[in-house]
């Protein structure tokens, strides 16, 4: 029995649209989310870019700074 279930192909729960929001909220890696979802990464960033989720990570500094 595998560990997580596949969701390709249905439709996105408001269940699934909020653990999207809370799991990017929390700087989780899109392949992650994928898993924990059971959704492909390109599903992932498709949702949530259509639901205005920032996938981007807020914890890393800018590249290219100079001090």
């Amino acid at each position: 029995m595998p560990k997580y279930t596949r969701n390709s192909g249905k439709d996105w729960s408001n269940t699934d649209r909020r653990e999207l929001s809370k799991l990017a909220n929390e700087n989780t890696p899109t392949r992650v989310i994928g898993l924990k979802l059971g959704r492909t990464e390109a599903a992932v960033r498709t949702r949530a870019s259509s639901e205005g989720v920032s996938l981007k990570p807020t914890n890393q500094s800018p590249y290219n700074r100079k001090h």
